[in-house]
C-alpha cells in the first residue's frame, strides 16, 4: 500500500510540472472582469458617427482603421486607439480649432462596436457583432450553443488592455467586451 501512495504522488507531481510548463507567458486571472467605471476605449474596427456642427462636409460615419486612426477630410489622420469618445471630441475640437474652424462644436457617438470572436466547443465558432451587455453565455448563444463536450461553467477570455494582452479565466455569467476572443474549452469528465 505505501508503494502505491508514493507512485500516486509521483504521478500527481509529474502532471503538475507538465501543466506548469504549458502555461505560457500570458497573464491569467480568476478575478471578475467587470470594468464599469472605466470609459470605453476606441480601437480598430469601431464605427462612429462624428458630427461637427455647421459642417456637413466634415460630419459623417468613420471607422477606426487597423493602425488606430480615422481619416476626416481636410485634416491629418487622427489617432483614436485608446481614447474614449469624450477624449476624441476634445482632440477634434483642438485640431479643428487650430486649423479650420473658430470654436468648433463636435459630437462623437459609437454606431457599431468591433466584433468579438469565439472558438472551441461551440457549434459555430467565428467572428460575430458585439451586443451591449453581452456575457459569455450570450456569446455562446450567438455562436449556436455549447457542443456536448463543452465546459459550460467557465471560459478563457483573451483581451487587450492598453498595450497588454491578458488572458482571464471567467465564469460564463461574466461580461464580454468588444474585441474579446472567447475560448470554450472541453470538459474533462
Amino acid at each position: 500500500m505505501p508503494g502505491f501512495v508514493v507512485r500516486f504522488m509521483g504521478v500527481i507531481g509529474a502532471v503538475a510540472v507538465i501543466l506548469t510548463g504549458c502555461a505560457g507567458n500570458s497573464v491569467v486571472s480568476t478575478q471578475p472582469i467587470a470594468e464599469t467605471s472605466a470609459p470605453y476605449a476606441l480601437d480598430s474596427g469601431d464605427q462612429m458617427r462624428i458630427v461637427i456642427f455647421g459642417q456637413a462636409d466634415l460630419s459623417g460615419e468613420y471607422t477606426v482603421d487597423g493602425s488606430g486612426f480615422i481619416s476626416i477630410p481636410l485634416i491629418e489622420p487622427v489617432q483614436t486607439r485608446g481614447l474614449s469618445t469624450q477624449e476624441l471630441e476634445t482632440e477634434l475640437v483642438a485640431i479643428l480649432g487650430q486649423t479650420l474652424l473658430r470654436n468648433p462644436n463636435v459630437s462623437v457617438e459609437i454606431l457599431n462596436y468591433r466584433p468579438f470572436f469565439i472558438l472551441g466547443e461551440v457549434n459555430n465558432a467565428g467572428q460575430f457583432p458585439f451586443v451591449s451587455g453581452m456575457t459569455v453565455q450570450t456569446a455562446v448563444a450567438i455562436a449556436g450553443g455549447f457542443t456536448f463536450r463543452a465546459n459550460e461553467t467557465d471560459a478563457l477570455i483573451t483581451r487587450k488592455r492598453a498595450e497588454n494582452i491578458v488572458e482571464l479565466r471567467v465564469r460564463t455569467n461574466q461580461p464580454v467586451s468588444p474585441g474579446d476572443t472567447i475560448l470554450i474549452e472541453e470538459r474533462f469528465f
